[in-house]
């Protein structure tokens, strides 16, 4: 059963915990849960433990500006319930206290075994997150207490890079619908570097090392806080010929990684996401992202988790990176469909909507989804199509009347995370799900593709600004009746809806 903050309104005496050395998103995750608790009457406390009080000083600003109830412990009487959160229970970074009921609320990966009143969600880019849902479900509006708003905005600013590591909807949520207290945010991002951190920051920059071929750069820094890894990426960015970047900094549990891009054509979060493959995780957005290389996944790969091996796996990836992708412009792209299989579209039941039915003709709008944002022209007669994956992709209704066949049957979504459609005018949320009807595929021409053997960047004919990436196992198509309308199809989506064609 899913966690809601209500289940916690049948114990009186609680305390709420975060880690030890507390960020910014703990102390805001924490001060979140325990504004709500103590406007259900309860007798709550929020505490962290661990070796020194917070001395940071965008921390101490933080809890000061925001009234963040945090206290400093070594001990705690025993509480009816325990709920640690941005954190699990037991784990080494958290001080020990003995609980009659334990409770956890986190995005980080699992640890060892849950209590039963729990919520860990990993693909989550902070724990800020996760409370701004929970009390969504609890028809809590954050907004009603600014402080708690501004709380889980920088909380979430700061556990993603300045936002910079986004990847999942939900956080784009939280980042777009939190109102904040804009002197405050930047008193907090201006009080972030220390004099030592500069210095960290100086010499790091003095070391780097350049590709001139591909036109990016790489730099060490000295184990730091993760966003003085942002704010060097960002100084390094600006070299003349420098058009990508990754800084890293090896810490003890693992290497952590800052990636910048000023052209259309590496997209950083998915630069970040091919270095740390395997090896962990990353993401983040077209220009900022970051990502991890987790120590104990590295060792598992018999890497040595030493710098001279760290340096050299970290500069073969980066060059593998450039070396194996192909970029396709269709517009002015040429495939040779005689060396493509032809393929005919499954009749799939897929859904549908008339953009014109939520949006003038003549705006923009993007449609947020689970694989990312959307951004789509509007016109009068432009359909918005929901594939099997829940995928969206926009089509024209010249081509919607060639290639599919309207049902009567209602339409049920597949996926996880429902797309929502924000007008890039007003800022206005529309959930696309209300205006989604059924559609059965039925083209009969077709298309031409090929499996990819390596990573393929396609700017399709009605995106020019933003590639479609297709990476090894997955095909590129070509539209059987029209060859300049090129793009990539993801291999499960594929399997599940092109049949080869009896020619």
């Amino acid at each position: 059963m899913a966690l809601s903050l209500s289940d916690f309104t049948k114990f009186n005496n609680i305390v709420v915990q975060c880690h030890d050395n507390p960020d910014a998103d703990a102390l805001a995750s924490g001060y979140a849960l325990t504004t709500y608790l103590k406007l259900q009457g309860k007798d709550v406390r929020f505490v962290y433990g661990g070796k020194f009080p917070i001395q940071k000083a965008n921390l101490l600003l933080m809890t000061e500006r925001l009234e963040i109830p945090a206290e400093y412990v070594t001990s705690i009487d025993k509480p009816e319930l325990l709920i640690t959160v941005d954190c699990q229970y037991k784990e080494s970074n958290v001080t020990y206290f003995e609980a009659d009921n334990i409770a956890v609320i986190d995005h980080h990966q699992v640890s060892s075994e849950l209590p039963a009143m729990s919520d860990v969600r990993s693909a989550y880019g902070s724990c800020s997150t996760i409370l701004y849902e929970l009390l969504q479900k609890e028809n809590v509006d954050i907004n009603s207490d600014i402080n708690v708003s501004t709380a889980l905005y920088y909380g979430l600013m700061t556990d993603t890079g300045g936002f910079a590591e986004i990847s999942h909807p939900a956080d784009k949520d939280l980042r777009d619908f939190a109102k904040f207290k804009i002197d405050d945010i930047l008193m907090f991002k201006n009080s972030n570097l220390s004099r030592e951190e500069l210095s960290i920051a100086g010499d790091a920059l003095n070391g780097a090392r350049y590709d001139d071929e591909y036109r990016y750069g790489i730099i060490e820094a000295a184990p730091c806080d993760p966003n003085i890894l942002g704010i060097i990426s960002d100084m390094f960015l600006e070299v003349s010929g420098v058009d990508t970047c990754l800084v890293y900094s090896i810490l003890p549990f693992g290497v952590k990684l800052s990636v910048r891009s000023c052209i259309k054509e590496v997209r950083a979060g998915e630069l970040a996401a091919y270095l740390a493959e395997g090896m962990g995780g990353g993401g983040g957005h077209m220009y900022k992202a970051g990502g991890l290389l987790k120590k104990d996944l590295m060792e598992k790969a018999s890497i040595p988790y030493e710098k001279e091996s760290l340096d050299k796996y970290i500069d073969d990836r980066m060059s593998q990176y450039f070396k194996d992708s192909e970029i396709i412009y269709a517009s002015n792209h040429h495939e040779d469909i005689s060396q493509m299989s032809h393929y005919v579209k499954n009749p799939v039941s897929v859904g549908y909507v008339e953009a014109s039915k939520f949006a003038k003709p003549g705006g923009k709008i993007t449609v947020r989804t689970l694989e990312g944002d959307v951004d789509v022209d509007v016109e009068e007669d432009l359909y918005i199509i929901i594939g099997v994956e829940g995928e969206i992709y926009p089509c024209t209704g010249e081509r919607f009347n060639r290639s599919y066949k309207k049902l009567p049957e209602p339409y049920v979504y597949p996926g996880d995370y429902p797309p929502t459609v924000i007008d890039m005018e007003d800022g206005a949320r529309i959930s696309l799900l209300p205006f989604a009807k059924s559609c059965l595929s039925c083209s009969s021409s077709g298309v031409y593709a090929r499996e990819l053997t390596n990573r393929v960047k396609v700017f399709t004919a009605w995106d020019e600004h933003k590639y479609y990436l297709g990476t090894p196992g997955d095909y590129l198509a070509v539209r059987a009746d029209d060859t300049s309308d090129v793009y990539v199809i993801n291999r499960e989506i594929f399997y599940k809806t092109y049949t080869p064609a009896e020619d």
